[in-house]
């Protein structure tokens, strides 16, 4: 498990900005049975997250006309039950940090794994997202 020191920063990043924490297994399934459309942020230490994915959330979100009704995180590393709970959701896809899951009404309808996040610039995701936010949201 990572240090308190070096997470929280980056939580913060995204909790500031209106992302709720999903901290616990009961977190992320009371969440993911919610009606509407909920945004889960998977995030991490790794650099990729820095520099494209949570920025790249971050300009999605303030920049699409339309927008998920629950916007949430959970932190690979850190709030392991919270994330092994969520990776059950996101079956058949493999363990993937960082991640981001668009769910409909319970059902995973978006999904970008790490490997489509490595190497991209943020635009890029926050384009991704804002198309599916059209589409899903």
């Amino acid at each position: 498990m990572y240090p308190t020191e070096i997470v929280l920063p980056m939580k913060e990043e995204l909790t500031d900005n209106g992302f709720q924490e999903l901290l616990t297994p009961e977190d992320v399934d009371n969440q993911i049975k919610a009606q509407g459309t909920t945004l889960v942020m998977i995030n991490s230490v790794c650099g990729c997250s820095a520099g494209s994915a949570r920025p790249g959330v971050l300009m999605a979100v303030t920049n699409s006309p339309k927008k998920p009704d629950h916007l949430t995180t959970s932190f690979a590393g850190y709030d392991v039950d919270a994330v092994k709970k969520l990776r059950e959701h996101l079956l058949p896809y493999p363990p993937s940090s960082p991640a981001i899951a668009l769910f409909k009404d319970g059902q995973l309808v978006h999904f970008i794994e790490r490997h489509m996040i490595e190497g991209r610039p943020a635009q890029l995701i926050a384009h991704n997202l804002i198309a599916a936010f059209e589409e899903y949201c």
